[in-house]
């Protein structure tokens, strides 16, 4: 017995057994990659305008948007949705030129790749596009900062030579990196 009250089997089975534990938990760990992989992540929606509207040759008529998006990176995969619904007047000026009911684009793809840089993170994928920008399988990246009524976006589409400067007026933009 030792002075403890144990005997030298109790003393070297728990030595044992402590082994054990941290030869089990160190295995796992290697098994797994490494103690954990980073995970990153974004996502939000609401409601955009985009900063200029259809530009001068459309007569800077106003264009909002509804977007809507997630993605998640764990390790090299990346999995995600984007939406985006950009609607303008019928008419640039005059009645009826603040109702927005002239769908003028729809962007839906799956999110195959991300990154992330402080509070801004860096979409892209794959979409099908309907109205400006049309076609199937369009390469799209979207380019969104963290924040609330304020916070900024850009989407570009590979089937359009300009991209799309948004500004959040409803809704939040995520970005975490853990």
């Amino acid at each position: 017995m030792s002075r403890q009250g144990y005997t030298w089997r109790q003393m070297v089975a728990s030595i044992c057994a402590t082994g054990f534990v941290l030869a089990n938990g160190y295995s796992t760990l290697m098994a797994f990659g490494g103690e954990h992989e980073e995970r990153m992540a974004a996502d939000g929606g609401g409601t955009t305008i985009i900063h200029g509207g259809t530009g001068a040759a459309g007569g800077f008529a106003p264009v909002i948007t509804t977007v809507a998006f997630h993605a998640e990176q764990e390790g090299d995969t990346v999995a995600g949705f984007f939406d985006c619904l950009a609607l303008a007047p019928e008419v640039a000026a005059g009645n009826g030129s603040g109702q927005f009911t002239k769908n003028v684009m729809y962007v839906v793809g799956a999110v195959t790749g991300m990154t992330i840089e402080g509070e801004t993170a860096i979409l892209t994928g794959k979409a099908s596009i309907t109205g400006l920008g049309a076609g199937s399988n369009v390469s799209f990246k979207f380019v969104v900062h963290k924040g609330g009524p304020g916070a900024s976006s850009t989407l570009t589409v590979s089937t359009l030579t300009n991209s799309f400067d948004e500004i959040l007026v409803q809704g939040s933009f995520q970005v975490s990196s853990q």
